[in-house]
């Protein structure tokens, strides 16, 4: 991921072992396998993921998540894009330190004012995230193999988490959000080479890691709709 700011686009699945089978029938083409950790931060009043933002940290690099207007959700348009809409999940993923800074200090309130002097120094301090008082409330380790569907420009990936839970994604990443509706239509007819049904979304690693460890945590997110 190049891109300083970029938008997100992706469909989850419950995989299987005939999944594999699948994936090899349709042309993906396996691009690697490997492992990663990922930490979570918030402050212990939860001001960023019930604003559904989200930050974590992964092979020591930041990653902001940011909601964005849903697209084809208010029955606007209807028919196979909205249905398509419904089932997927799309934000702003900003990769740039200081862009991200400044992201979560919009949203963080009690910010004490003297630290606004600090932002210069902020961006080389790795204790940035105790200034703002960010807190680790999750971290995970995912074992991931990664497929692509060159001819559809999409990237599949199965994921296992430690916690015992598994997701597949169907993702297209985007540098405009012009593209929506082409992303939309690509994870579309992906999703129907891979036989995948039903018309609910399906819980990320996230949702079922916070139900499971952190239910009060969860239980406000649902109560803001956020999950």
């Amino acid at each position: 991921m190049s891109l300083q700011m970029s938008v997100e686009v992706e469909r989850k699945f419950l995989f299987n072992a005939e999944t594999l089978k699948t994936l090899e029938e349709i042309g993906a083409k396996c691009v690697g396998q490997h492992q990663f950790h990922d930490q979570y931060f918030d402050t212990p009043q939860f001001h960023l993921t019930l604003s559904d933002m989200w930050l974590r940290k992964r092979k020591g690099c930041w990653e902001l998540k940011c909601p964005m207007a849903a697209v084809s959700s208010s029955g606007e348009t209807v028919g196979e894009p909205c249905k398509a809409a419904a089932l997927c999940t799309h934000y702003k993923e900003i990769i740039n330190l200081s862009q991200i800074q400044l992201r979560v200090k919009e949203v963080v309130k009690d910010v004490h004012e003297r630290r606004d002097t600090e932002t210069s120094s902020l961006q080389q301090d790795e204790s940035w995230f105790s200034k703002m008082n960010l807190v680790c409330f999750a971290e995970f380790t995912t074992t991931r193999q990664t497929f692509t569907l060159e001819e559809e420009g999409v990237q599949i990936d199965l994921d296992q988490a430690d916690f015992g839970y598994c997701v597949g994604e169907v993702e297209v990443l985007l540098p405009e959000i012009e593209d929506m509706q082409s992303a939309l239509g690509k994870i579309e007819t992906t999703a129907e080479k891979l036989g995948l049904t039903g018309d609910h979304r399906v819980e990320g690693k996230m949702n079922v890691y916070l139900k499971r460890h952190h239910p009060e945590h969860y239980s406000k997110l649902l109560s803001k709709h956020i999950l």
